[in-house]
């Protein structure tokens, strides 16, 4: 028998202390790392049309003043933070648990947005933005160069 094949992964500790070690590996295991889950940061889709671009944002769980949305310059932030803590009390024991996520996206925003026309939604999960451009950018038109 060969002493990877008693190995987790190609790890340097055998198998069978895996039990021994679960409460740990669970928490520092890449797959559930702890870290990994609060320095996450949630999808972002941008699709730009004629006349706007639109930025949907996947936050689940969220509520709509959870969120911090400014610009200043150029320079688009959406930003959360949330913190939760529960508590049950019985005879014999107390359980608290927190819970604690933030996370911070900037966006340079191209000239052609009218800053001062950006809305915001939130529904079913999804933080909506709708970024239009401005009356000027939506005048240009497509020019065609003749191959010579």
């Amino acid at each position: 028998m060969s002493t990877k094949a008693l190995t987790r992964n190609g790890g340097t500790l055998p198998a069978v202390f895996d039990d021994f070690f679960k409460p740990w590996n669970e928490w520092f295991d890449n797959s559930s790392n702890l870290w990994n889950r609060m320095l996450t940061v949630p999808a972002v889709n941008i699709l730009e049309s004629k006349d706007e671009f639109k930025l949907s944002i996947a936050a689940p769980g969220m509520k709509k003043n959870d969120f911090d949305i400014a610009v200043e310059g150029n320079m688009l932030t959406i930003s959360s933070e949330k913190e939760e803590s529960k508590e049950e009390k019985d005879d014999k024991y107390t359980r608290k648990e927190y819970n604690y996520s933030s996370f911070s996206r900037s966006f340079s925003l191209p000239e052609e947005v009218s800053k001062d026309s950006i809305q915001a939604s939130y529904t079913d999960g999804v933080l909506s933005l709708l970024l239009p451009k401005k009356e000027e950018a939506k005048k240009t038109t497509a020019k065609s160069i003749a191959v010579k």
